[in-house]
């Protein structure tokens, strides 16, 4: 110890300028963990669940398609056919819509899987527009395709 130092002297200046140091880094350090919090929710969570929801919008209009070239392939000529399906009542927790109709964009017919923003776009593979189709349909309940060979009004 140097003769003649006081410890007892305070440094106020050293002390605030300190304390200014600490409360901006803390400042800087809330405000990035502030941003990374809003972008986990979107970039980690929600895009991998829309990537999943899309397929399985995607396999659920390949399966309707399919039971519909089914239906197709056995049609009678003069009669009536129904046929009754189930497909999941829900993706992700929440329902979804099923579409049956012409394609404004190609004038092909498609199966439309949708919900919300997240939409699915399936060709009726197999029928193309040798017969017409349209109707919905959602997951809940069973589901019913029906050919009548005079039509329905």
């Amino acid at each position: 110890m140097r003769t003649g130092y006081h410890h007892n002297e305070q440094d106020t200046e050293s002390a605030v300028a300190n304390m200014i140091e600490y409360i901006m880094i803390s400042a800087v350090i809330m405000a990035l963990l502030i941003v990374m919090l809003l972008l986990v929710n979107t970039n980690i969570m929600e895009d991998p669940a829309n990537r999943l929801i899309y397929v399985a919008f995607t396999d659920i209009g390949n399966g309707v398609s399919t039971r519909m070239v089914d239906v197709y392939a056995i049609a009678p000529a003069n009669g009536t056919i129904t046929t009754k399906f189930d497909i999941p009542d829900e993706i992700v927790g929440r329902g979804y819509l099923v579409e049956l109709g012409a394609d404004t964009s190609s004038g092909d017919q498609d199966i439309t899987v949708s919900r919300g923003y997240l939409n699915a776009h399936i060709a009726i593979a197999g029928i193309a527009t040798t017969r017409g189709v349209g109707g919905n349909t959602t997951g809940a309940g069973m589901n019913i395709i029906s050919y009548n060979s005079s039509g329905f009004e």
